[in-house]
């Protein structure tokens, strides 16, 4: 399973992470210095989440926005009980 959102197609980026050394020349130093840079992920808000997609109950991957938004539609729990329409629609 991929890690990107399956309504809003939200997924990692990359970036760099930069270290700085040094005192400001403000403060009487000769300025900052970009001492290490490495890369990093920014990784967007995904969880994991049983959806209606098809008529058929699915995992997927769902970022919170999207769950937020009202987008994924969950199945009924089995404790919740069927309405007739609902038996009647399936069959």
């Amino acid at each position: 399973m991929p890690f990107v959102c399956h309504f809003t197609g939200k997924k990692s980026s990359f970036g760099k992470q930069r270290a700085w050394r040094g005192q400001k020349v403000v403060k009487g130093g000769f300025g900052l210095k970009p001492t290490g840079i490495t890369r990093r992920k920014f990784r967007p808000n995904l969880q994991k989440v049983t959806a209606i997609i098809d008529g058929q109950a699915t995992t997927i991957m769902a970022s919170a926005k999207a769950i937020k938004q009202g987008l994924v539609v969950k199945p009924l729990k089995r404790r919740d009980g069927y309405t007739r329409l609902q038996k009647a629609g399936k069959a």
